[in-house]
């Protein structure tokens, strides 16, 4: 199989476009679709653009972060940092957290690390014990999206960078479709605009499926842990993942029409009363309504200790 481009030994082949690559065209193809991610969803133009980068230690996030300090490392206006939650799970979190924090070493990125224990006197390993009848990513979910709120606040960024790939993309996509779940779908990051309650969320690797961000690893020889997470099989996610996987096989650039179809709704809900975000009247925390999810999941938890220990 050779490059569609030139005359090198291709090893990737990409189905939704008939395009065979060569590792050189490969990459290049990837960092120019962040490129033009990043253009459109960061702005350069203040004396300086902080942007702190979720970083969980696995493929994507490593992969997000080695790309951001590639592209935007030489830049004087730019402060590029990694935050890391660490939700308190056992051969999972532990394990990957080496990972970012060896990443973070080899390229010189502050590096900052809150866990779920700290913030909320819990992690999920002893949630997940407390509260069996529930999902475990219900609680994690909200969690950690809230510490990652917090960390990046607390280190004055402009935006929090995903590494949300196109699959992940359009799984969210379609499981707000199958949910109805509109507020949530006005919601969907990147974040277009500002907010003085909730730091931009931005998703430079949305345009780039799981496979390629995995290659792109291996050949850059960026040691991203790849373990599955214990609770990941009870998620809600793998539904919709197992379903978009076939349809991709079948017809392949699925994924890519799908996420097409979310920018354009997202658009079209720009002015929806579901992107309003109030404070939680109990954390102060961003959320949709008078009491956000994590208040109201913390007080079901402690319900439930209450019950245990009596």
């Amino acid at each position: 199989m050779i490059c569609s481009h030139c005359e090198e030994k291709a090893i990737y082949s990409a189905r939704y476009n008939g395009m065979n690559l060569c590792r050189y065209h490969l990459e290049g193809s990837i960092e120019k679709r962040v490129k033009q991610e990043i253009r459109s969803q960061v702005s350069f133009s203040g004396p300086k653009t902080r942007i702190a980068v979720a970083l969980s230690g696995g493929k994507d996030s490593s992969v997000l972060l080695y790309l951001l300090h590639k592209i935007l490392g030489e830049r004087r206006n730019l402060e590029l940092t990694a935050v890391t939650v660490d939700e308190g799970i056992k051969g999972y979190r532990d394990t990957e957290l080496i990972g970012a924090r060896k990443i973070c070493s080899d390229l010189g990125v502050d590096h900052r690390i809150i866990s779920f224990k700290e913030r909320f006197g819990r992690d999920m390993d002893e949630i997940s014990i407390l509260d069996p009848g529930t999902i475990p990513c219900s609680h994690c979910g909200p969690m950690r999206r809230q510490v990652l709120n917090v960390l990046a606040s607390e280190a004055e960024a402009d935006y929090i960078a995903l590494g949300m790939n196109l699959d992940d993309y359009a799984q969210s996509v379609f499981m707000n479709v199958i949910k109805g779940d509109v507020p949530r779908m006005a919601r969907l990051s990147p974040h277009d605009e500002p907010n003085e309650l909730l730091i931009r969320r931005i998703l430079p690797l949305k345009r780039i499926p799981e496979k390629e961000v995995m290659i792109y690893a291996l050949v850059n020889g960026i040691k991203a842990e790849r373990i599955w997470c214990p609770y990941y099989g009870r998620a809600e996610r793998n539904e919709a993942r197992d379903i978009i996987t076939g349809l991709e096989e079948k017809h392949p650039g699925t994924a890519f029409s799908i996420a097409n179809f979310g920018d354009a709704v997202k658009q079209s809900l720009k002015h929806h009363p579901g992107n309003k975000l109030t404070r939680c009247r109990i954390c102060g925390n961003p959320t949709e309504s008078d009491i956000c999810s994590v208040c109201r999941n913390l007080d079901r938890l402690d319900a439930l200790s209450d019950l245990h220990a009596a």
